[in-house]
């Protein structure tokens, strides 16, 4: 005896419905792309609008070109950057800048790395009290800095001098970039660190031989921050160098600015040479950049 299963017939309602689930589906997620593709069009817009327009008021030949903007079409030069490089001090200030820049860079993120290596693999006492210590110090405003800083660099007879401007800022840039680098440190195997010693090598050895490579996107964010806060600070620049020739770029800017007057076509147009250098050095470390600030997460 053979038993036949029936299968119920689908009606023509049903088979219609079917397709409607991937349809609708793939609407959502075209409707997705397009709002997300809206929004940062309109983030990337909202971001480039301040740089087009100090590139464009940088064009109009007037100080008070910013007042009337629309007038700069009809004139525009490049005359204000051929003054900037030609009458100013612009070449020594990018000669201090690159040298602070630079220095504090390569010494601030070295200090920082030794520091948040020994802090992530060693366990000596204080070692957590030390990473503390690194982050009370980032509580102060530097107002309150400054005057102890001066003195201390008197001391050390440091002021208008290159050295002493880069350990100011290494003071800022190590604390700040200790903590990153031994979060980025935790995330790497100490399995490398134990094949180093079987190898013969020392702690020092395994350091700079097998973790510094393997730690280069965490020392390209570490890099960057240091080249950025260096570069573009103020406050400590003006107050502890005192000769016009060792001016950093945000220190000459003022110098386009007096009490009765103020040559904004000027201080536009060395603002975006200021750029410049800024942006090639983010372009050498772009690469390592994205990877170095989500890796360090990872562990705490």
């Amino acid at each position: 005896m053979t038993t036949t299963t029936v299968t119920p017939a689908t009606g023509p309602a049903e088979q219609a419905e079917a397709p409607r689930t991937p349809a609708r589906r793939g609407r959502r997620r075209a409707g997705n792309a397009l709002a997300s593709h809206v929004v940062l069009t309109v983030a990337s817009l909202v971001a480039l609008f301040p740089i087009a327009w100090l590139v464009f008021l940088s064009l109009g030949p007037d100080k008070d070109d910013y007042l009337h903007p629309g007038e700069i079409w009809g004139k525009m030069t490049f005359d204000n950057y051929s003054f900037v490089l030609q009458n100013t001090n612009f070449w020594e200030w990018l000669k201090s800048s690159l040298i602070v820049s630079l220095g504090t860079t390569v010494i601030g993120v070295m200090a920082a790395a030794t520091t948040g290596y020994a802090v992530s693999r060693m366990r000596f006492p204080g070692y957590r009290r030390l990473m503390w210590v690194l982050l009370l110090t980032q509580m102060f405003p530097i107002a309150v800095l400054i005057v102890p800083m001066y003195q201390i660099l008197s001391d050390l007879q440091l002021i208008d001098s290159y050295l002493g401007l880069v350990l100011v800022y290494c003071s800022t840039a190590v604390p700040y970039c200790a903590w990153l680098l031994k979060g980025y440190f935790d995330t790497i195997p100490f399995e490398i660190d134990e094949a180093g010693r079987v190898d013969g090598l020392s702690p020092f050895g395994t350091f700079f031989r097998l973790i510094l490579p393997l730690a280069r996107p965490g020392l390209a964010v570490a890099g960057f921050y240091s080249f950025i806060t260096a570069f573009g600070e103020v406050a400590f620049a003006s107050t502890f160098m005192l000769s016009d020739t060792k001016y950093t770029f945000a220190v000459g800017l003022q110098s386009f600015v007096s009490e009765h007057d103020a040559q904004r076509n000027l201080m536009a147009a060395t603002a975006v040479l200021i750029a410049i250098p800024v942006s090639a050095f983010f372009y050498l470390v772009q690469k390592n950049l994205v990877t170095g600030l989500t890796a360090g997460g990872t562990k705490g």
